[in-house]
């Protein structure tokens, strides 16, 4: 590919220096006012890298479901999911992570880089309940740094407009996607049928 940037002065050359408050936002530890930004979201993507290569996957519970332990600590409860454990596996043999945090109408995401292990501590796990259904484990994640992104790529994708909301129909369906990389051995009509209550009643 013609005209690549190769090296870090080039980019730096092309970009500028960063601004004095895209440096000052960043912290090694968590202050109130990034901890009002987790206790407020729903949503975080989970970054991970392994052997096998990287991993980025969501995460999403009641507003808060990420606790803030201590200025340095965050612990994230591991729900019900598909049992790949592409993150887990990442995690046991590398700790380093990535979080985005996302909250509904608000522009700034909210960034935290750290080091995370799993931990299955019985009384940890079941502070995480819902329903009286516990985790299977908990991801502590030991905070390196924290700073928040500005709004500009929410601004653009318009994200939280309704009226950009993209109508199922319009898209393949997870069954139908499961049938395809399949080549039908896969009964993507009866997956999707059933996805409803399935998702209900496994949510925890």
């Amino acid at each position: 590919m013609p005209a690549m940037i190769s090296s870090i002065a080039e980019l730096e050359v092309l970009y500028g220096e960063p601004s004095e408050a895209s440096l000052l936002k960043e912290v090694d530890r968590m202050i109130p006012e990034y901890r009002a930004f987790i206790e407020a979201a729903p949503f975080v993507a989970l970054a991970t890298h392994g052997p096998e290569g990287l991993d980025c996957s969501p995460r999403g519970d009641g507003p808060g479901f990420v606790r803030v332990q201590d200025e340095k600590t965050l612990l994230m409860p591991d729900r019900r999911g598909n049992n790949r454990l592409d993150s887990l596996r990442n995690i046991v043999r590398n700790p380093q992570v990535g979080l985005l945090f996302l909250i509904p109408g608000i522009g700034e995401t909210l960034r935290v880089n750290g080091l995370a292990v799993i931990s299955v501590e019985s009384a940890l796990l079941q502070s995480f309940a819902v329903d009286g259904k516990a985790p299977k484990s908990v991801i502590a994640i030991t905070i390196e740094t924290v700073y928040f992104q500005c709004a500009r790529a929410i601004l653009r994708s318009q994200l939280w407009n309704s009226q950009k909301h993209v109508a199922g129909e319009r898209l393949p369906s997870a069954g139908q996607i499961l049938a395809a990389v399949s080549q039908n051995r896969f009964d993507g009509e009866s997956y999707d049928k059933a996805l409803p209550e399935r998702q209900k009643t496994t949510l925890y």
